[in-house]
């Protein structure tokens, strides 16, 4: 099965601005239900623009698998080896409901479980991330990826002067909890890992737009999902970044592992990834 992948980014970005013109529409005037605890939210603006992607893309492509964050049913719903369509309908949905800027829908396309089309868009800020495997990663379609071009005379990647993405998550409590906490405090002592800043957008897209942008140096994570990084694992690749496993010494993670560090392109790639991966504090276990 050969898929077109320039017209299937062109036809996600043409659904993406649908479905972002009703994800603003919405923003900061919706009920909202907790999934697992009162910080995993979920709105019925969610499931409303999933139904929306869903049924565009399953009438365009009914040959290609679909897997929606929304749909997902725990121990059945398995990303398969089949060309998918794998959608966030709002990633940052709690910054959705408190009407904060960084909420974006995040579509992303594999074949073999390999990111290979990626979109996200903000629709309140109209910031439209692309990329394709092999052709590249665009904001707004014109400005490529990275945005920060390097300077002469700019220090090195290092964790000395690094503005790291981080995210609490949903489950506050327990190993991972802990193992989160401590190495964040790890990293921001001075005395310790110490790196220049931390940055919490609320959004795993948006994050890891950042740092394919350049805006961030690294992205750190435990507990996402397929549909959280697809779109932006081919973003951040397609700018020169780099995905590895949240866990030490994972150099090739699944799509699904649930445990990411995402890094901006640099030649410093390789040591800084070793370097954070020294100051994680205990195993994350998702």
């Amino acid at each position: 099965m050969s898929a077109d992948l320039e017209q299937i980014k062109d036809f996600l970005v043409t659904l993406a601005k649908e479905a972002g013109a009703l994800i603003q529409a919405k923003t900061g005037r919706v009920s909202y239900d907790d999934k697992v605890n009162a910080v995993d939210l979920v709105t019925e603006t969610d499931a409303a623009v999933e139904a929306l992607v869903a049924a565009k893309l399953r009438a365009a492509y009914p040959e290609y698998a679909f897997m929606g964050e929304e749909s997902y049913v725990p121990g059945e719903t398995k990303l398969g080896d089949e060309p998918t369509f794998i959608v966030d309908p709002i990633d940052g949905t709690t910054n959705f409901i408190h009407s904060f800027p960084f909420s974006c829908i995040s579509l992303g396309f594999a074949i073999n479980k390999k990111p290979v089309v990626g979109v996200i868009y903000n629709p309140f800020l109209d910031w439209m991330y692309t990329g394709i495997k092999g052709k590249g990663a665009y904001l707004n379609g014109t400005q490529r990826l990275p945005l920060r071009q390097p300077v002469p005379g700019a220090p090195p990647l290092e964790l000395a002067n690094a503005l790291v993405g981080i995210e609490w998550g949903t489950q506050r409590d327990g190993v991972n909890y802990k193992v989160k906490s401590e190495t964040f405090s790890k990293l921001a002592a001075a005395d310790k890992g110490f790196v220049q800043g931390f940055r919490s957008l609320g959004s795993a897209a948006m994050n890891l737009c950042a740092v394919a942008a350049g805006q961030l140096d690294a992205y750190w994570e435990g507990g996402c999902y397929a549909w959280d990084v697809c779109a932006g694992w081919v973003i951040l690749e397609e700018a020169g970044g780099r995905m590895v496993g949240g866990r030490k010494g994972v150099w090739d993670p699944a799509m699904d592992c649930r445990m990411y560090l995402a890094v901006r392109g640099d030649a410093g790639q390789k040591p800084f990834i070793e370097a954070f991966w020294g100051q994680i504090e205990g195993e994350l276990d998702y």
